[in-house]
């Protein structure tokens, strides 16, 4: 077996496997506990090269005991050098991890596909969640391909887009007149009360997460198995940013790369930055806001990994950054004109931050620095939609006149 047990993040308190997700001794989030005994004598980076192009090359390190039966083809996106970025910026070594172009167009399907499967393992008869929007699409994709009874949980306003890819795949959409937050909250109780439903954030959040860590395998194995310098990720929960991680220390940990150096950086909106400002206040815990920017998708105002995402950059020497709305609206349009990658709002504060910290010295020109776009534009149209166009008579016939215009 390669799961020994779940085990809390906090008080170690061990637990068998199970749809379970807070240590009834201290309240703390639980984790997977791998047995890595096992998992040597089954993996090596030949074995990985073969398998298929998605996360499941890495299955020997993923909490699945039996054979997936839910595949979408998620992961091994692209890592693209970014050099008309980079010049722009005066970074030699810049790369964009693009994954916007996972099946539902976001990096939840890395997790889903997890958690779906894990459900399938557990005999669960309904896959849930509770969603700022990307998650609700690929649960809904997921319980499609999947046959299972899909329910997921909104807040009411919602961008209309990210409805739209959720529904197109005909689950039960219920809003909630609130926040994420207030979302959460709700469908926590749920959990505890219905019996055979799998939310894919909450009680199978031990598991979920874990699908996470993919990306960070990714950025290691096509980068030529070696860990990048900079790491830049946006920051809702924490969990991404932490697991990415986990990932790259995995590898370390198995002989995979020799050297781990990586600084992680996490970057929030203003409008909801409760990880940074821990940060910038040296706290040792999470004030909660209440959230209210444009970054819906990472607008969580009590993240649940948000105290292990502040230990994180202490560790790893990283940096943790807020930036505004125009500064937001600016980094989606700057990766859209230089490297031709239409982003959400997530990728913007991604952008934005790798700006703020360029001009502040804080990247080196030569080092390897990685940044993190989880989601497609096409979901936060709305923001970027403000254009000029040139216009011209249908009846013009005078090419001078024409060119004039453009």
């Amino acid at each position: 077996m390669k799961v020994n047990c779940l085990v809390c993040k906090i008080c170690n308190y061990e637990y068998e496997v199970s749809p379970k997700y807070v240590c009834e001794m201290c309240f703390g989030p639980l984790e997977v506990k791998y047995n890595w005994e096992y998992i040597r004598k089954n993996i090596s980076i030949e074995k990985i090269s073969k398998g298929p192009k998605s996360i499941w090359r890495y299955i020997d390190l993923l909490p699945l005991e039996s054979d997936y039966e839910i595949d979408l083809q998620s992961g091994f996106t692209p890592l693209v050098k970014a050099n008309n970025l980079g010049r722009y910026l005066g970074l030699d070594n810049l790369w964009i991890k693009n994954d916007s172009l996972n099946p539902t167009f976001s990096f939840k399907d890395r997790v889903v596909s997890i958690a779906s499967n894990k459900a399938k393992e557990f005999e669960m008869t309904t896959l849930a969640c509770a969603s700022t929007g990307n998650l609700a699409g690929s649960v809904a994709a997921h319980g499609a391909k999947g046959g299972l009874e899909t329910v997921v949980f909104i807040p009411k306003n919602l961008e209309k887009e990210k409805i739209i890819s959720a529904g197109v795949y005909n689950p039960k959409i219920v809003t909630v007149d609130g926040t994420y937050d207030d979302v959460n909250r709700i469908c926590t109780m749920l959990a505890d009360e219905k019996e055979g439903w799998a939310f894919a954030n909450i009680n199978m959040r031990p598991f979920y997460s874990e699908g996470s860590k993919t990306l960070g395998y990714e950025i290691v194995e096509q980068l030529g198995w070696e860990a990048p310098d900079n790491i830049i990720c946006p920051g809702g929960s924490g969990s991404l940013f932490t697991k990415v991680w986990k990932g790259i220390s995995e590898f370390k940990k198995l002989g995979f790369i020799e050297n781990l150096n990586t600084k992680m950086h996490i970057a929030q909106a203003e409008g909801c930055s409760p990880i940074i400002n821990a940060i910038d206040n040296n706290n040792d815990f999470i004030e909660p806001v209440i959230p209210e920017t444009i970054a819906k998708s990472i607008a969580i105002g009590n993240p649940a990994d948000g105290l292990n995402s502040v230990n994180l950059v202490n560790k790893t020497n990283g940096t943790g950054t807020s930036v505004s709305e125009n500064e937001i609206i600016q980094g989606i349009r700057l990766l859209a004109e230089t490297e031709g990658i239409f982003t959400e709002t997530a990728g913007g504060v991604v952008i934005a931050s790798l700006i703020k910290l360029s001009r502040q010295n804080k990247l080196s020109s030569e080092e390897k620095t990685v940044c993190l776009i989880t989601g497609n534009g096409l979901k936060t149209p709305d923001v970027v939609s403000n254009l000029e166009t040139l216009d011209i008579d249908s009846r013009a016939n005078n090419l001078e006149e024409i060119l004039s215009k453009v």
